[in-house]
């Protein structure tokens, strides 16, 4: 296995956890945001410098290039490889705008040093493959939310009985897996309370009411960067994929999409923007899961493709409403606000996030989004139709949020509306990635591929997986990108003609 040129990984991982100590050092709030900016956007710089040097190396998986880890941890503990490569600048750049974005006013409320802390969870999780680590920082990372949920003094019940039950599935289908072969039938009943336990991190209906319980009860960052970067999707791709056969993956592509629509539908009738946001959420996560259990080289990259656009856009679009919030406090969708000329910047950056969502075009979600429902139409043609159903309902939802926020009479305040410098340079940041994904979408729809024909190849290797279900046609799809790189989507839609 390769290795990276310098150790990324590790220090991208403890940077936070520096941060979290310097910023206890300082009581006085602006210096430890400033202290928590800055460890921010090195955790960022490292992220990319890892991508960037992954790439060059043009390996399918590499180790950190650090030799003190092999006295430490095992060298396989933490790898980074085509899934996660790209993974790890999308966490990094969720924490960095939403600790950016984060007014004076929210500092008492939003604990900047448990921020800190989750980012450095979810860095060392996408670092993470299928293991006894990867376990212990999924189940690691449900503290902190319940934490601030304490230190408000809000009910923690519907979260703790979730979380719970996660944990037991979790831990005992973790557990149960290891007295198996993973390739025999006898891997199906832990594999089943693996899913179970990974739907219920996802949020898929009927296990979603403590999803929309957290975004009513924490803050509304905290929130955000638990959710956004989509760890349990994650755990799909590490725990469920590789051992899940074919007709199990597809019905839980059903009951995503189920979700998904259902939540489209939701999000349209809600009378308060944090909910709206809530479910918007939940179903775009949910088309993501629908792509990832398809197990089609071309539905999986389209499901790769808009989970970095859903952590985008949805990140994005949920700390434009953070920062209307923090002027003018929860806002409802009963009324017309008129903030359009108060705050013309947020106005049109929740337009662009809340479009880019949906896969509007010369967005980061256009190529992702036609792939997912390409995919889709492969298996099953009216999966595609309600796949596009629920985007059209998302997109209903966001204009009619839209309306209400920023369009009406204007209403005059005495506070201070106008977007500060820190507010505008994560809206920069975040409008140069989701636009330039969407005008130069060819690397990463290139990498994304390449990473999907790989886990399907690995899923090809495990017989209790496929169970004779996996066509020959995408055997010959995968072992043609060995030595083709990744074609357009006219080229793809030439090769079925020719396979078929």
């Amino acid at each position: 296995m390769s290795n990276l040129h310098l150790p990324w990984l590790e220090l991208s991982i403890l940077t936070p956890l520096v941060g979290v100590l310097l910023v206890n050092l300082f009581r006085n709030r602006e210096t430890a945001w400033q202290i928590a900016t800055g460890i921010c956007f090195l955790t960022v710089f490292l992220a990319f410098g890892e991508l960037i040097d992954f790439m060059l190396l043009g390996a399918f998986e590499a180790h950190d290039h650090w030799p003190l880890q092999q006295f430490v941890f095992n060298r396989d503990v933490f790898v980074v490889d085509e899934l996660s490569a790209f993974l790890l600048p999308l966490a990094a750049v969720i924490y960095l705008v939403t600790v950016l974005s984060t007014l004076k006013t929210k500092a008492p409320r939003f604990s900047l040093a448990w921020a800190l802390v989750s980012e450095s969870l979810v860095l060392a999780t996408f670092s993470c493959r299928a293991s006894w680590t990867l376990v212990a920082l999924l189940a690691i990372s449900i503290i902190p939310p319940y934490l601030e949920l304490r230190w408000r003094n809000r009910c923690t019940r519907v979260y703790a009985i979730h979380m719970i039950v996660y944990l037991a599935l979790l831990l005992v289908g973790y557990t149960w897996l290891g007295f198996v072969d993973p390739h025999s039938a006898s891997a199906l009943f832990p594999g089943a309370l693996l899913t179970g336990a990974i739907l219920m991190r996802a949020g898929i209906a009927p296990f979603h009411l403590w999803i929309t319980d957290l975004f009513e009860k924490a803050t509304f960052g905290t929130a955000i960067t638990y959710l956004t970067p989509l760890t349990g999707a994650y755990a799909v791709m590490r725990m469920v994929l590789p051992i899940a056969p074919t007709w199990a993956l597809q019905s839980i592509a059903v009951l995503s999409l189920i979700t998904a629509v259902y939540a489209a539908g939701m999000a349209l009738v809600q009378t308060e923007a944090r909910r709206m946001f809530c479910y918007l959420l939940l179903s775009q996560s949910s088309l993501v899961l629908v792509g990832l259990e398809l197990a089609t080289a071309v539905g999986l990259t389209g499901a790769l493709c808009v989970w970095m656009s859903v952590g985008l856009s949805m990140t994005g679009f949920g700390i434009t409403l953070r920062c209307v919030e923090s002027r003018i406090s929860r806002v409802s969708l009963q009324d017309y606000h008129g903030l359009y000329r108060q705050m013309p910047v947020l106005a049109g950056f929740f337009l662009l996030t809340g479009l880019a969502a949906i896969g509007f075009p010369a967005t980061v979600g256009f190529v992702g989004m036609e792939l997912l429902i390409e995919g889709a139409v492969e298996v099953y043609p009216l999966v595609g139709t309600f796949v596009v159903l629920s985007a059209a309902l998302n997109g209903i939802a966001v204009l009619g949020a839209y309306f209400r926020i920023f369009t009406g009479r204007e209403n005059p305040t005495l506070v201070p509306m106008n977007v500060r410098f820190t507010e505008r340079t994560a809206v920069v940041l975040l409008t140069l990635l989701i636009v330039g994904g969407g005008l130069l979408p060819q690397p990463g729809v290139a990498s994304r591929y390449h990473a999907a024909t790989e886990l399907i190849s690995q899923r090809l290797r495990n017989p209790n997986a496929t169970d004779g279900e996996l066509t020959e046609t995408e055997g010959h799809r995968h072992q043609a990108t060995d030595s083709n790189p990744p074609p357009s989507p006219e080229t793809k839609t030439d090769e079925k003609g020719s396979d078929q």
